[in-house]
Parts: C-alpha cells; structure tokens; sequence
C-alpha cells in the first residue's frame, strides 16, 4: 500500500496545509421570504457570512425574496443559515427554504459577495 503524504493526511490537521480537502465543506441554497428587501439584508447578510466563514453570494430577486448561496464548513453554513432566519432587525422573514447543491451546481467561493437583483 502507497502511504499518505503529510499533506495529505487528516492526523496532520493543524500543521501547515489547510487544504479543501481537511474540512467537510457545505454548499446550500437559500430562498428567504418575508419583508428582506430594503431593509438592509443583503449588506447585513456579507458582514454575518463573512464573520463566520461562509462564502457565496446574496442578492434581491424581482419576486420580492432574497436568495443566497452559502458554502463553507458546515457549521459556518448553518450559522448563517441560523442567521438568515432571522436577518437583521428591520427584517420579518416568514420562511428560508434551504436546498443542497450538488458539486455540479456550483463553483468554488472566494469571500461572500452582494450580487444584483435577478
């Protein structure tokens, strides 16, 4: 048998790799209904996201909900999902349908981003 490389080895968790493949990651897709729009939502949900190490995107949708896609550990993930059903203190979010994204569905994040309405 072929021994794992250090870098490569869970045990090693800590040391000097910290790669993707360490941490279970998450990606989930959130439908937010309620009153989330102008209300300061997306601005409040990239400062909570980005404080607790999610990634992704938020932004407004011509329907009136907001609609995000979080990826991150898992427990960042739900954190801000927790968050989500809340949102900030002008909000009254009534529902987040929380949906998996396969591998397929998304793409790798790099900090958490408003996008424009769609």
């Amino acid at each position: 048998s072929c021994p794992v490389p250090p870098s490569l080895n869970p045990a090693t968790i800590g040391g000097p790799y910290h790669g993707p493949m360490m941490i279970a990651e998450l990606t989930r897709h959130l439908l937010i209904e309620g009153r989330v729009q102008g209300v300061y939502y997306r601005a409040s949900m990239v400062e909570q996201a980005t404080g607790l190490g999610g990634r992704g995107w938020v932004r407004n949708r011509r329907d009136g909900r907001g609609e995000a896609v979080v990826q991150g550990p898992a427990d960042a993930v739900q954190a801000v999902i927790d968050w989500a059903q809340r949102g900030p203190a002008q909000a009254r979010v009534t529902r987040v349908a929380v949906a998996d994204m396969a591998a397929a569905e998304f793409e790798a994040f790099e900090g958490f981003v408003q996008r424009g309405t769609a």
